[in-house]
């Protein structure tokens, strides 16, 4: 065997190796950024679960890779959509978020910061009979026979057997409220103001007191029931705490 041949083989062979190494190295990485993801999955939708009580699917950026954005504590996009099954004591709403520039190098009190979060929140038709009835049993003669919208004038028909409301979603305190506009009470002795109380532990337990500034930016009745939009901005991730009300971020 010449030297040339030695020199070929011997040649081939460490480029052979070397892209077994490449292959190791890169399989090492796919599996690292997929676990990576997995977890970082895991943990945000275990959050929005804690606070909306619904399961969450959560999605972030395909670029930069999330082990990238790991070893860097900073993450771009994360988007989460809960199930529509409730977001806490409200039935058939479903919430949308499109979460920003989170970055979690914190110090102090602080586990690091939110650059900006957008959310929509949807409540059906459906959702709202169904969480009339359920939590609030006082007034459920309004919603017997169905709920109705209607988009051109922004209000909600609440119909019974014989009694029937008008509602009007509206802004308040940072989350949502359904005022009354109108009230038939012709099978029961309910008030306005009784019907209106009910109304509002509802929806304040449903869409008020959100962590991180959260708060209620608009509303709007659309054909199939209520659409309202929510966001944050440069909030503040509290560092954990068994006594805060964002304990839900706790294991970020």
């Amino acid at each position: 065997m010449n030297a040339l041949t030695r020199f070929s083989r011997n040649r081939t062979s460490l480029l052979l190796i070397l892209v077994i190494v490449l292959l190791v190295v890169f399989a090492g990485l796919i599996g690292a950024e997929l676990y990576t993801r997995h977890t970082a999955d895991s943990k945000v939708a275990d959050a929005v679960q804690c606070e909306v009580q619904d399961s969450a699917t959560v999605s972030f950026a395909a670029t930069p890779p999330v082990l990238w954005q790991y070893i860097n504590s900073h993450y771009t996009n994360i988007s989460v959509q809960t199930a529509g099954n409730q977001i806490r004591s409200a039935k058939g709403m479903t919430l949308n978020l499109n979460i920003h520039d989170v970055n979690l190098n914190g110090s102090g009190n602080s586990k690091g910061t939110i650059g900006s979060l957008n959310g929509t929140i949807t409540w059906t038709t459906d959702g709202i009979k169904e969480s009339i009835q359920d939590a609030i049993p006082v007034i459920g003669n309004l919603v017997t026979s169905k709920v109705t919208t209607n988009p051109s004038d922004g209000t909600i028909k609440l119909k019974g057997l014989l009694d029937s409301a008008t509602v009007k979603p509206q802004l308040a305190d940072n989350g949502l409220s359904l005022q009354v506009v109108d009230l038939s009470a012709l099978g029961s002795k309910m008030s306005t103001d009784t019907v209106q109380k009910n109304l509002d532990d509802l929806t304040s337990k449903a869409t008020k007191n959100y962590p991180l500034g959260i708060h209620a930016d608009s509303v709007k009745v659309t054909d199939s029931g209520v659409e309202a939009t929510f966001s944050t901005q440069n909030a503040t991730i509290p560092a954990s705490s068994s006594s805060s009300q964002d304990s839900c971020f706790d294991n970020l």
